[in-house]
Order: structure tokens, then sequence, then C-alpha cells
């Protein structure tokens, strides 16, 4: 699996997300997704929400490691402004 696929499918089943993946490897990957169905949820629900957006692809092992960065829209603005 390449990163872009992990970000498209991610931006495809979190819709309004903008999901920015990288990995060389083809199993490790660091994402950094924006999403406004983050607000007011915990860490936690964030990465699950990623996860389930990716489907079994961590079950079948298509991505072995993932690490996750997870914003809200606002939340992205005050760390990068």
């Amino acid at each position: 699996m390449q990163a872009k696929d992990i970000a498209q499918l991610i931006e495809q089943q979190l819709p309004g997300a903008k999901a920015t993946v990288q990995g060389d490897d083809g199993i490790h990957f660091e994402a950094v997704v924006i999403s406004p169905d983050f607000a007011g949820k915990s860490l936690l629900q964030q990465h699950r929400l990623v996860y389930t957006a990716l489907g079994g692809c961590m079950e079948r092992e298509e991505i072995h490691a993932l690490s996750l960065k997870t914003y809200t829209p606002d939340a992205w603005r005050q760390s990068h402004s």
C-alpha cells in the first residue's frame, strides 16, 4: 500500500478531512489528519475514526504501523500559526 492510497482512503471515508501520509517502506506510515469530525472527541475517539476509515487494512497488515496525529481545523490553525 502506498502513502497516497492511505490518504485518499481516509479522505473518502471522512468527508471534509485532509490527510497527509508519509512512509517509504510500504508498511510503516505517519499520518496527519485534520477533520471537523474530530470536534468534541477525545484523542482515542479521533484515532478510532481514522482506523475505522482504513477498514481492514490494519488487520490484513497492509499497514503494519501507523503513527497518527489528529487535529480539528481550529486546533490545526492554532498550532501552525
